[in-house]
């Protein structure tokens, strides 16, 4: 498994110019950016599913007017208020003379001669967290460690780490275990698809788990566990919690529109891995979501090491 250390996001761009394609296309390229685009008639559809994305960069003209730009910039931030919407102006690179309430739509704004700007913009908007690369790549690789343990016949496929803003929820199932040491706070939130991980699990022996949605719940269960298991070895050991004031925040779900909120809006770290049964084709996809809600200190992050003694008296290793 190679994981890339370079975080991605993708990006809806509601954008219709010709003359500045090729510059915004250039620039998402350079920036880590997922530039994904959509029929003007399917917008909202689109932003309706459970399509994850860390925000959109979208044109003043995309209307054809200023008030149909604006009633549809309107109709977005109110089916997805958490997502950035970031504007391209014509001749002004922020957001004075928009009617009244609609600079209240958008985070900032930005002309397309000046891109070193909106690099700026993205990364107070999107890129807004720091996530050490060593976090990045253990996370990809005790995740994987734990599948493959789970699911023995399957290939595992682990994708880009990205960020998102969006507060959408993916498939039926859903676990969280709260994360907390003295450099963060939040949660961990696994999150698929009940039908495909039944059909795999009937095919594979994953510690006897019945091949019925009790059965999905208990191992979803044991998934959670174990990475929340190898990541507190790894990042947080034994030492102690911050002193500090423990703050807590609810929870929001709600079911119908598949959305979840933890009271915060910070960007969520997410992964995504897909796990085949080469006989069958068959395949499932499993989110894994961090959400450092509640304290976020990168600059106190570090690895726990293990002296090799304390491992061999302890068993987990033995002398050749």
């Amino acid at each position: 498994m190679s994981v890339n250390d370079k975080l991605v996001s993708k990006i809806l761009v509601l954008d219709d110019s010709a003359e500045h394609a090729s510059r915004i296309k250039a620039f998402c390229d350079d920036n880590n950016l997922v530039a994904l685009k959509v029929r003007k008639g399917a917008v909202m559809s689109v932003l309706r599913t459970n399509i994850d994305l860390g925000g959109i960069l979208y044109s003043e003209d995309y209307g054809g007017s200023q008030e149909e730009s604006a009633r549809i910039a309107l109709e977005i931030h109110g089916a997805r208020p958490e997502l950035p919407i970031i504007l391209r102006r014509d001749a002004l690179a922020n957001l004075a003379g928009l009617s009244e309430g609609g600079a209240d739509l958008y985070c900032a704004a930005y002309v397309a001669s000046d891109m070193d700007a909106l690099r700026k913009v993205i990364d107070e908007f999107i890129f807004c967290l720091t996530y050490p690369n060593a976090l990045l790549r253990g996370i990809s690789e005790l995740t994987e460690s734990v599948l493959a343990g789970q699911f023995k016949t399957l290939r595992i496929s682990v994708h880009t780490p990205y960020i998102v803003h969006d507060r959408v929820i993916f498939g039926e199932l859903l676990s969280l275990i709260q994360l907390e040491s003295a450099w963060c706070r939040g949660y961990m939130m696994l999150q698929t698809e009940e039908g495909p991980l039944l059909d795999l699990i009937g095919r594979e022996s994953a510690g006897g788990t019945g091949s019925n949605f009790r059965g999905v719940n208990d191992l979803l269960s044991e998934i959670t566990n174990l990475i929340w298991g190898s990541f507190k070895n790894r990042y947080i050991g034994d030492g102690k919690c911050s002193s500090g004031p423990q703050v807590q925040v609810p929870l929001v779900i709600n079911h119908k529109h598949k959305y979840i909120s933890f009271g915060t809006e910070n960007p969520q770290l997410c992964f995504r891995y897909t796990l085949t049964d080469e006989g069958t084709g068959r395949s499932l996809t499993l989110y894994e979501r961090f959400i450092f809600n509640l304290n976020w200190s990168p600059d106190e992050f570090s690895e726990v090491t293990h002296d090799v003694a304390d491992l061999v008296d302890s068993g987990e290793l033995e002398l050749f």
